[in-house]
C-alpha cells in the first residue's frame, strides 16, 4: 500500500477575492510562503519517500521548501495540474452570475455534469489524475508520497477513491485548506481508505506515518 499525502498549494493573490484559479500561473502571497514553510517542517519529520508536484507555479513554489528540507527531488507531472475552469478562469462567483447565470446555476446544481463553459469535464480530470496516482503507487508500492497539487482536482480524486459520485465534490468536500494534510492509503486500483482530511500541517510535531491497517480492512 502507498500512503498518498494530497496537499493543496499555499495561498495565492487571487484567494482574497475568491477568484477561480485553474491553469493560470498565480504567485503565492507572503502567507502562502509561510504555509509552504509549515508544510516543509511537517515533511522534515514525516520523511516522505517521494515528492510529486503539479507544474503550475503556485504548486512548485509551495514544494520548494519541502524539497530543501528533505533533500527530495520534486517530480513534476502535468497530470496533477488543476482543473481547467474555461470561461470561469479568474472570475468570482458574482462575475460568473453576470456573464453566464444559467450555466452557473447548472454548475451549482451538478458540477460534474455541467462544468463551467469551455472548461475541463471533471471525469477527464479524474482520469488523468488517477493515471498519475497509479504510476506513483507502482513506483512506491510501500512508500509515503507527498503530492503538492490543487483543491478541485484533489476533491474530485477523493470522491472517486471513496466511491462518492463526482457531482458531490463541492458539497462533501467544500474546502481544502492551503497546505493542510489529506492522506489516503492506496492499493493501485480505484478505491482507497481515507486516513485524514484537512489536518493543519502545523498541528504535527514529529508525526509518524499511520500504522498499517489489518489486511482484511485494507482496500
Amino acid at each position: 500500500m502507498t500512503d498518498l499525502v494530497l496537499v493543496r498549494h499555499g495561498e495565492t493573490i487571487w484567494h482574497a477575492e475568491n477568484r477561480y484559479t485553474g491553469r493560470s500561473d498565480i504567485p503565492l502571497t507572503p502567507r502562502g510562503r509561510e504555509q509552504a514553510e509549515q508544510l516543509a517542517a511537517w515533511a522534515k519529520h514525516a520523511r516522505p519517500d517521494a515528492l510529486w508536484v503539479s507544474p503550475l507555479l503556485r504548486a512548485r513554489d509551495t514544494a520548494r521548501p519541502t524539497a530543501e528540507a528533505t533533500g527530495l527531488e520534486p517530480q513534476e507531472d502535468p497530470r496533477l495540474r488543476e482543473v481547467d475552469f474555461g470561461r470561469g478562469e479568474g472570475l468570482t462567483t458574482a462575475d460568473m452570475r453576470d456573464v453566464f447565470p444559467e450555466r452557473l446555476a447548472a454548475f451549482h446544481a451538478d458540477p460534474a455534469l455541467h462544468h463551467l463553459p469551455d472548461g475541463e469535464p471533471p471525469a477527464d480530470a479524474v482520469e488523468r489524475g488517477m493515471a498519475c496516482l497509479r504510476e506513483i503507487h507502482r513506483l512506491h508500492p510501500e512508500g509515503r508520497v507527498l503530492i503538492v497539487g490543487h483543491s478541485t482536482l484533489n476533491r474530485l480524486l477523493l470522491c472517486h477513491l471513496t466511491g462518492v459520485p463526482l457531482s458531490e465534490y463541492r458539497r462533501l468536500f467544500p474546502l481544502m485548506r492551503n497546505c493542510a494534510i489529506t492522506e489516503v492509503r492506496y492499493g493501485g486500483g480505484d478505491r482507497a481508505a481515507l486516513l485524514q482530511f484537512n489536518t493543519p500541517a502545523e498541528a504535527f510535531d514529529g508525526f509518524p506515518a499511520p500504522a498499517p491497517a489489518p489486511e482484511e480492512e485494507t482496500p
